[in-house]
This record gives structure tokens, C-alpha cells and sequence, in this order.
């Protein structure tokens, strides 16, 4: 009888986790975003809040804690208690790029996370004025191996910063970086013919693109972008490794309950397919990729081998 009362309650305690998993979620639930109000982090997280709270009845909501290039948010998170009520718009940039380049972001992107959800990004693209006189890649890179090329990109350590510096190495050119504290100001350089070449999101630069304001050479997706198909990848341009996204996911800290992180994987997946979010990706040139668990913390864990030397080298901080 003893045996069967121990049984019993060891199965009882056993369960609680699952319990409250599939439960899960009973009051709000925290999104940080590691920006200002309106940057990339942040718009990705409101969009997730707004349809998770519908889908999962329960409401999710965006803090904003900007700083650090994006370490002060990522910090917060990894150190929060991991009960499915605390998470951050992970990225490129501050899982992977300001990590590895920190001398001591205080925390480790994989050993102390739970990476939950693959969102999705825009490519970059290579766009130069149409004062350079050069119109397509292969006449860019002739004219930085002739001459060192100044170009601008949203800023220290951004994608568009370290694809150039990656794209430079291999294809033989030199390049001097003209940082910019964000898209707009780099834009505006460009547009003002200060600086002929430039890196940026595409979306970033799709205005001025269907202005006629810049030319694009090269885009950094798999594949090529609808609306301009003339526009090549650099993979088929012979940089197979260079394909890269300026990605989001979302992230909680490590520890957060299985059946909570598949749970919330799932919503994610399902957020993502509804048809005004669709259209909105589609409309910016977002590429989104439906992953499990196990496959987003096998992809950060590829990031971070890929870029992390490449921050390493290029990113300056104090710049």
C-alpha cells in the first residue's frame, strides 16, 4: 500500500510541469524587443503580440530596451526566470554578431537561451548611385579592385556592414566602411552623392529602388526577388556562401518547458501563415521558413560559426 501511495505521488509531482504547460499561458506574457520603438526588433515583436495574444487568448506585449547594441534586452532575457513568460526578439545582430564581438556580453547565445521560433528577414542588397556609372555586380567589383570603394551601411556590425567586408575578401576588392546610425541617414548619403555604394535590408531600400534613386546590383537571398528579377543573388553570382537574411526569431531564456516551447513554436508557425501577415512579409521581400525547436537551435548554432569570426574581425565598437 506504502508503494502504491509513493508511485501515485511521484507521478502527481511528474505531471505538474505538463500541467501547467498545456495551460500555458495564464497571465501576460513579455516580449522584449532590443530596439527603440519602431525598429526591426520591435515591429517583429508587435506583430507577434498582436496575433499571439489573439490565437492563444492570453495577452503578449512588447518592451522596448534599447542599448548596447542590442546586448541590454538579449541580457535581460537570458537571465529571467524561464516559466514561458519572458522572451526576446532574438536576431542576427544580437545573438550572433554583438556576442561574438563583445569582449564580454554577459551571456552565452546558446548555453543560455531557448530558441524557440524562426520568424524570418529581409535579404540585403547592394545598391550603388547612379554617379558611380556602374550598373551591374561584376562592373562594381571591377571598380573596387581598380579603386578602394567607400560604402555606407545602417552601421557598425550590421549585416549589411559584414557581407561587404565578406563579399570584398573574396571578390578581390577594397572597401572602406562609412558607418551610419541606421538605413535612413545611410539613404541619404547615398541620395546626396557623398557616397557611391552602399548595403542595406531590402526593404530598407525598396523606395528608392522603385524611384529610380538607386541601382540595385545583388541581392543576398536564395533566390531572387519578384519584383525585380533582373536583380542576381550572390550565390549565383558565385558566392554560394554568402546568402544572408537579417533574420529575427524568438528566444526565451534557458529552461523554458518543452511542451510551452513547442506550444508557442506552433503559434508562431500558425501566426505566420495567416494572410494579412503573408502579404505584409511577401511585400517587404521577407523569407520565412517553417522550423522546429530543434532546427532553430541547430540554425543559431550555424550563425554563430558563420559570422562570428567575421564580427570578430570587422566589428569596432566606439566606431
Amino acid at each position: 500500500m506504502m508503494r502504491s501511495r509513493v508511485l501515485a505521488l511521484a507521478l502527481a509531482v511528474g505531471l505538474v510541469p505538463a500541467a501547467r504547460a498545456l495551460d500555458w499561458p495564464t497571465r501576460p506574457v513579455r516580449i522584449v524587443a532590443p530596439s527603440t520603438p519602431g525598429g526591426a526588433a520591435d515591429l517583429f515583436g508587435r506583430l507577434l503580440a498582436d496575433k499571439l495574444s489573439q490565437l492563444l487568448h492570453q495577452r503578449f506585449y512588447v518592451d522596448n530596451r534599447a542599448g548596447g547594441g542590442g546586448l541590454i534586452g538579449a541580457n535581460i532575457v537570458a537571465h529571467a526566470e524561464p516559466d514561458g513568460y519572458t522572451f526576446v526578439t532574438s536576431s542576427l545582430a544580437y545573438h550572433v554578431i554583438e556576442p561574438a564581438a563583445s569582449a564580454n556580453p554577459g551571456f552565452d547565445p546558446m548555453r543560455d537561451a531557448t530558441h524557440i521560433a524562426y520568424v524570418g528577414g529581409p535579404p540585403n542588397v547592394f545598391i550603388v548611385s547612379p554617379a558611380l556609372g556602374v550598373h551591374t555586380l561584376p562592373e562594381l567589383i571591377a571598380r573596387g579592385r581598380d579603386k578602394a570603394l567607400d560604402f555606407v551601411s545602417p552601421g557598425n556590425g550590421t549585416v549589411g556592414h559584414l557581407l561587404v567586408e565578406a563579399f570584398a575578401q573574396k571578390a578581390g576588392m577594397k572597401v572602406q566602411h562609412i558607418p551610419h546610425k541606421g538605413s535612413a541617414q545611410a539613404m541619404l548619403d547615398l541620395l546626396a552623392g557623398n557616397v557611391l555604394f552602399g548595403s542595406m535590408t531590402y526593404s530598407s531600400a525598396l523606395g528608392q529602388i522603385r524611384a529610380g534613386k538607386v541601382i540595385p546590383v545583388a541581392v543576398s537571398s536564395k533566390a531572387r526577388v519578384a519584383e525585380y528579377p533582373d536583380v542576381p543573388t550572390l550565390a549565383e553570382s558565385g558566392y554560394p556562401d554568402l546568402v544572408a537574411i537579417t533574420w529575427y526569431a524568438l528566444t526565451g531564456p534557458a529552461g523554458v518547458p518543452d511542451e510551452i516551447v513547442r506550444k508557442l513554436n506552433r503559434a508562431v508557425a500558425e501566426v505566420l501563415e495567416l494572410p494579412d501577415v503573408r502579404k505584409r512579409l511577401d511585400d517587404d521581400a521577407i523569407e520565412r521558413e517553417p522550423m522546429a525547436p530543434e532546427q532553430v537551435t541547430r540554425f543559431f548554432a550555424g550563425e554563430i560559426a558563420r559570422w562570428g569570426p567575421i564580427a570578430k574581425r570587422f566589428v569596432k565598437h566606439g566606431d
